[in-house]
């Protein structure tokens, strides 16, 4: 068996550990499980992550040149690292819907905007649930309840920085500082797509102010050398003249 084939068969499994492993930490932080449920709780989560890390492992080990394969898939990294970024990937309908894929700019700025507000939603979520976590019980922590850690992570990752609550812990500050460059990653996304469609609405009915790109010279080049390679038709014998 190939990496590719154990990916395709292994996309629809590991889709819905992503989700197992989503709403078992959701009920493990907001609900502040304790005795026996947070063990069976903790246990599920940690299954499914495992389940990740081997999948991650076995298509490292599948693979054709596998460092290689390791520098060009660090997204299969963050997935393992992070099983719940893999719910992203089920946005791909999305970028899919009828009139929203006219050229390939805008497709290429529909899959950014839909893989990156997905991402964005995710992230925040999760970082709601770690810092709760970590907040809940330490001494003189003020991120204790669910709603103010989504406040919190919300005004942190936009960069806002309101400072009505503050982490103390050190898991805390370590989320924080995650979902600062988060932020700021963010804040370029939405600056580059709109200055892509601001560029595109802006150049279009002026084709010829266009200039032409490397790709385009090449093919027109390409398109010149066949048309100079191919037979010419030979002329028709003119049939000899009678009277």
């Amino acid at each position: 068996m190939d990496e590719p084939t154990w990916r395709s068969r292994m996309t629809l499994p590991l889709s819905i550990a992503s989700l197992i492993y989503l709403v078992a930490y959701s009920w493990l932080v907001i609900a502040d499980l304790r005795g026996a449920a947070r063990t069976v709780t903790l246990i599920l989560v940690g299954v499914t992550w495992v389940f990740f890390i081997v999948d991650y492992i076995v298509r490292l080990s599948l693979a054709d040149g596998r460092w290689r394969w390791f520098r060009t898939h660090l997204g299969a990294l963050c997935f393992a690292l992070l099983p719940v970024l893999r719910l992203v990937l089920l946005l791909d309908r999305l970028t899919q819907l009828p009139g929203l894929r006219r050229t390939r700019g805008a497709a290429l700025r529909t899959r950014i905007a839909v893989y990156g507000g997905g991402a964005v939603v995710i992230l925040v979520y999760i970082a709601s649930l770690s810092v709760l976590e970590a907040e809940r019980h330490a001494p003189n922590a003020d991120i204790r309840d669910f709603g103010v850690a989504l406040w919190w992570s919300c005004v942190t990752v936009t960069t806002t920085g309101f400072g009505d609550y503050v982490p103390v812990t050190l898991a805390g500050r370590a989320v924080a500082v995650g979902l600062m460059f988060g932020g700021i990653v963010l804040s370029g996304i939405i600056t580059a797509t709109l200055a892509s469609w601001i560029l595109e609405r802006a150049s279009r009915g002026h084709d010829e102010d266009e200039p032409a790109t490397r790709g385009q010279v090449r093919a027109l080049m390409a398109r010149i050398d066949d048309l100079a390679q191919a037979p010419q038709p030979q002329p028709r014998p003119r049939a000899p003249d009678q009277g």
